[in-house]
């Protein structure tokens, strides 16, 4: 599964990660593990990506988080729509794991793997 893949290449370059199964669970885990960057796919069980990234930019508490989309949506309309509700980035799958490292340093220079 592709949150793995996430999860393992970011693990492997020394940073702390938490994942959620759905949008849903991401709104919850977010105020209690306080992430510097969240990775989402506009295509999510029970609160897509788009509407979890509007979310979390409405909440005052997570409305300066960055946020990587990470997705096989790749039309214009998707790149539009995240752009719209205030994603920081987006990643098109499939992805070589160095562009995913890249642009999570490029998004938040100040994490630095543990």
């Amino acid at each position: 599964m592709i949150r793995q893949l996430i999860a393992v290449n970011l693990r492997l370059e020394g940073f702390v990660v938490t994942t959620a199964r759905d949008g849903e669970e991401c709104l919850r885990l977010v105020h209690e593990v306080r992430p510097d960057l969240v990775t989402l796919d506009v295509v999510m069980p029970h609160l897509d990506g788009i509407g979890t990234a509007a979310r979390l930019r409405a909440d005052p508490r997570t409305k300066g988080l960055k946020i990587l989309m990470i997705s096989a949506c790749a039309q214009d309309e998707d790149f539009s729509r995240a752009r719209a509700v205030g994603v920081d980035g987006y990643l098109t799958k499939p992805f070589h794991p160095e562009q995913l490292i890249r642009l999570v340093r490029a998004l938040s220079p100040e994490l630095s793997p543990e």
